[in-house]
């Protein structure tokens, strides 16, 4: 099974800060069914440059263990954009690109053009929200994903208990990876925190680890596409911090 294949039906994604390679090899063996080198959010401004390079230092080595690796790079607008593209594009055995803050297709088109890798944008913005059928009919994405605190931060939303206010962000993600007929889709019960080999993760009811410090994310699936022994347990919740 391809690296794509594996992102396309994996249920548990574990965040790593780039700054941190000593706990690279732990996230990989953490179970997770795939590891996402960030960075972005995780990484203060001052340590981006030493995350690239930690990040290239060890991404081929990291690959061999057979655990695909996203790696998240900083947002179009962000002065980081331009050389965390060529660390990516020197990179070997990264399998995908997570994409912040993701609201044009035709930046994700030049993307995918660029790199050859399958990307995950991440709905968090309201433009985002506009674009999100453009951008899951965009040819490369994978998967469509929701970073929930980021989006109430760019809108200015508070949520209830139940974040029951994100409701229509994670409905329209949900029908825009239907319509864009994307490769599998996620959904997900409520979530709680615990740390595992020192990297913070969420975990779903069935134990998947999902987010991590400053970043969370909603991976999109129908819930009649699970398979029959894994039944959702709330058909448009989201997982979060």
């Amino acid at each position: 099974m391809s690296p794509a294949q594996r992102l396309a039906d994996a249920r548990s994604f574990l965040f790593v800060p780039g700054n941190r390679p000593d706990r690279f090899a732990k996230a990989v063996r953490s179970g997770a069914d795939a590891v996402i080198l960030d960075l972005e959010d995780s990484v203060p401004a001052g340590d981006k440059a030493a995350a690239r390079q930690a990040v290239m230092a060890h991404g081929a080595e990291l690959s061999k263990l057979d655990v695909p690796l996203i790696v998240r790079v900083n947002s179009d607008s962000s002065a980081e954009w331009a050389e965390d593209l060529v660390a990516v594009g020197k990179l070997e055995g990264v399998a995908a690109v997570m994409v912040p803050k993701a609201e044009s297709s035709e930046t994700l088109d030049r993307l995918h053009t660029s790199l050859g890798l399958p990307l995950l944008p991440l709905i968090e913005t309201a433009g985002g929200f506009y674009a999100v059928r453009a951008l899951a009919a965009t040819p490369g994405v994978l998967r469509l994903a929701v970073g929930h605190i980021d989006f109430m931060a760019d809108t200015g939303m508070t949520c209830d208990a139940e974040e029951s206010e994100l409701a229509p962000l994670r409905f329209a993600v949900a029908m825009a990876t239907r319509w864009g007929q994307l490769r599998r889709r996620s959904t997900a019960s409520r979530s709680r925190r615990r740390t595992i080999s020192g990297c913070e993760t969420t975990l779903d009811a069935r134990g998947a680890s999902v987010s991590a410090p400053s970043c969370a994310f909603t991976l999109a699936r129908w819930p009649w596409s699970m398979p029959r022994s894994h039944p959702p347990t709330r058909s448009w919740s989201g997982l979060g911090v």
